[in-house]
C-alpha cells in the first residue's frame, strides 16, 4: 500500500454508526450462534450418550472431543471480543466447514449438513448488521 493510499484511508471519514433496529438484530442473530456453540463446545467435554453417539456416527474419537470442544469455544469467545470479532468469525467460518464436510464424507441427512451454514450465517449476518466497516468489505465499498 503506498503512502498515499494509507492517508486516504486514515483520513476517510468514520463510518455511521448502525440503526437501533440493524444493532439489535445483529446482536441476536450473534447471540444465537454464540449461545449454540458454547452449548456445543461445552458438549464435548461431557461422556453424554449423545456425544458418544454423535462421534461414533461421524468417525470421531471420543478422545477428539474435548480437543475439538476447546477449538469451537475458542473461535466462539473471538468472536465475543470486539477487537478479534472478525478473527473469531474467520475462525468460526473454519470450524464449521470442516463440520459440512465431516457430515458429507459420512452422508449425513441434509439438514447436518445444512446447518453449520445456517450457524455460520448467524455469525456473519449478525457482524455485518453490527459492524459498518465488515459491511463495506464485504459488500465491497
Amino acid at each position: 500500500m503506498t503512502q498515499a493510499a494509507v492517508l486516504e484511508t486514515l483520513a476517510a471519514p468514520a463510518p455511521a454508526a448502525p440503526s437501533k433496529a440493524r444493532l439489535w438484530t445483529g446482536r441476536v442473530l450473534s447471540g444465537i450462534g454464540v449461545a449454540f456453540m458454547l452449548v456445543d463446545g461445552a458438549f464435548k467435554f461431557t461422556t453424554h450418550p449423545a456425544v458418544e453417539d454423535a462421534n461414533a456416527h461421524l468417525g470421531w474419537s471420543m478422545q477428539l472431543a474435548p480437543y475439538l470442544g476447546v477449538i469451537a469455544l475458542a473461535c466462539t469467545l473471538l468472536y465475543v471480543i470486539r477487537r478479534t470479532r472478525v478473527t473469531g468469525a474467520v475462525l468460526m467460518t473454519g470450524y464449521l466447514g470442516g463440520a459440512v464436510a465431516t457430515h458429507v464424507r459420512v452422508e449425513g441427512p441434509a439438514f447436518s449438513i445444512v446447518f453449520p451454514f445456517i450457524v455460520g450465517a448467524f455469525f456473519w449476518g449478525g457482524l455485518l448488521l453490527r459492524d459498518e466497516r465488515v459491511r463495506a468489505v464485504v459488500m465491497g465499498r
